[in-house]
């Protein structure tokens, strides 16, 4: 029985990202290594910002800005084997006026189940200062319509 207990307000607005396990992402168990699930949890974030008509290849320089993360959490519920298909749900949690908050979960296709979940804030910082900024008013309002109620 999985540990998972999914978050995802009903109205919230979901960003689908789907994967294949790959042979650089396994340990010698066969096994998806638990570092592989960051890069995954990272290509369902460009996903969503791309998504959001904010591409990092184009935001930075956009709003001379970085989006460095400030808190991390990951958990893992099952293993993930080479070739599954892997299905990474995000929602924006909260948006604060210089940070934002998402969950990325990454469910199995093979098994149906959840296999990990990561939860990451960013903050708002001045490329050039280094210094913490407001987000810019058009991407704040976009990720804010995003956030659902309480689930």
């Amino acid at each position: 029985m999985s540990r998972f207990k999914d978050t995802l307000p009903s109205d919230a607005r979901a960003f689908e990202t789907r994967l294949r396990v790959q042979w650089g992402d396994i340990d010698v168990a066969g096994i998806c290594y638990f570092a592989a699930y960051w890069r995954f949890a990272e290509r369902a974030e460009m996903d969503m910002f791309r998504e959001l008509g904010y591409p990092y290849a184009e935001l930075f320089d956009r709003y001379d800005i970085w989006l460095p993360r400030v808190h991390v959490q990951a958990e893992y519920h099952a293993p993930a084997l080479m070739d599954d298909w892997l299905r990474m749900r995000t929602h924006v949690e909260k948006v604060g006026a210089s940070s934002v908050r998402w969950r990325t979960v990454v469910f199995n296709e093979r098994t149906d189940e959840a296999g990990a979940a990561f939860e990451l804030t960013i903050a708002c910082m001045d490329r050039a200062t280094k210094k913490s900024v407001p987000l810019p008013p058009a991407l704040r309002a976009d990720l804010l319509a995003c956030v659902g109620s309480a689930p």
